[in-house]
């Protein structure tokens, strides 16, 4: 093989992987906003609204440990499509059922994201394929070129979260229009899995195990794992379908004005990233990762308590420009610290803690939200948050990835 296709391999790869990224994550930035509205409408709680967003980010932890013993035996490209028609399906039931069981069971099945962020099944596959297709000394750069295509494609996703107010002048009733929201996210995943289909094969040696995957570096990836499963509980507190519900039943506010505040909230995310690995050339990854997660926690504690709906918008978006900055920085940290064969492994297995932790989350906020104690969820996220990012600090601020030593 020449050396301009050795190189022109890896390129198509990544970029077959930032066009599906960014098609999955306009997708759940819609449902992410339409979700809570689509279940009220249905008739359901707060707390019930809560529970289905459990339901779904915990169905989506069991996925995720499912592929992390599958990741080592099947080719990546493989899952990827298994996940794709799996997200086909779940935007088909989601627009025809409306029984509440049964809604729980494909929410728990199924690949709806209450966070419109990076809890998914895809996600522990994408970043091994990304890993091994680039050097360590583009690795984080490129990282933060996968996370910014998808916060602004779930940015531009959520706009479109607006769609069911804006044609009711045509006679369409929202709860038809968000039907046919679903049915479009189903469609999209359609077109993922056609992207995916255009990743090439990798073979896997046939002792390439889950046991020999996690060897030399298992007690790190252990102790990343308890301390991302620190954070994910406490994002859980304020995944976006809550926040959307706390901005609606605090400040009434607009479905058509949440579609444009998350809109700019995902700008102001999306736009961190290219910052966060500049950054991180400076100061490192694990100073980027904390100095910038701290103030944004603090900002969200403060929007709790705003008095008007601007002021908590303001903060709101001053979190969201500084909040996310550790998710490139995190997913490059967590492929440089173990060894190459290891980070299929690493991936899944730093990501499933994450997932269970953040599952646990939503019900006990939407029963705060049902008893009144609307502030409360905030707080709680900002203050777990902060204790999470001292602890990353002192356990590994000497582990240094290969291009800080």
């Amino acid at each position: 093989m020449s050396a301009r296709a050795t190189r022109t391999a890896p390129f198509k790869t990544t970029t077959y992987l930032l066009v599906a990224r960014a098609l999955r994550d306009f997708g759940d930035g819609f449902v992410a906003v339409l979700l809570p509205v689509y279940l009220l409408a249905l008739g359901f709680s707060p707390l019930e609204v809560g529970f289905i967003a459990t339901a779904a980010l915990l169905g989506s932890a069991l996925l995720t440990i499912a592929v992390g013993f599958l990741g080592a035996r099947y080719d990546h490209r493989q899952l990827l499509l298994a996940a794709a028609s799996l997200m086909i399906a779940t935007g088909v039931a989601f627009a025809l059922v409306h029984d509440y069981a049964l809604l729980l069971v494909v929410a728990f099945a199924g690949t709806i994201n209450p966070s419109a962020g990076s809890v998914s099944v895809f996600v522990p596959l994408e970043h091994a394929v990304l890993a091994r297709e680039v050097a360590d000394s583009i690795r984080t750069k490129m990282f933060a070129r996968y996370s910014l295509v998808g916060a602004l494609a779930g940015a531009v996703g959520a706009l479109l979260a607006a769609v069911p107010d804006l044609v009711s002048p045509l006679g369409i009733d929202q709860l038809t229009a968000i039907k046919a929201m679903f049915v479009f996210y189903a469609l999209l995943g359609a077109i993922g899995g056609l992207i995916y289909s255009q990743i090439p094969l990798h073979r896997r040696a046939p002792d390439n195990t889950i046991a020999t995957a996690l060897g030399p570096s298992r007690h790190i990836v252990y102790k990343l794992a308890a301390l991302f499963s620190l954070d994910a509980f406490a994002g859980g507190f304020v995944v976006q379908s809550l926040l959307a519900l706390w901005l609606f039943e605090r400040f009434d506010m607009s479905l058509a004005a949440a579609g444009v505040f998350f809109f700019w909230s995902g700008v102001f995310s999306a736009f961190s990233f290219p910052v966060a690995a500049w950054l991180s050339r400076r100061i490192g990854l694990i100073n980027t990762m904390v100095f910038t997660h701290i103030p944004s926690s603090i900002a969200l504690m403060l929007a709790a308590i705003a008095p008007t709906l601007p002021i908590a918008l303001a903060l709101l978006l001053l979190r969201a420009a500084l909040s996310q900055m550790d998710v490139p920085t995190r997913s490059s940290y967590v492929m440089a610290v173990v060894t190459p064969p290891e980070r299929a492994a690493a991936a899944s297995f730093t990501s499933v803690p994450r997932s269970l932790a953040a599952a646990a989350s939503p019900a006990l906020a939407g029963a705060l939200f049902a008893a009144g104690f609307r502030a409360w969820p905030l707080v709680i996220c900002g203050s777990l948050k902060i204790l999470y990012d001292l602890l990353l600090l002192v356990q590994f601020r000497h582990m240094k990835p290969p291009e800080e030593r």
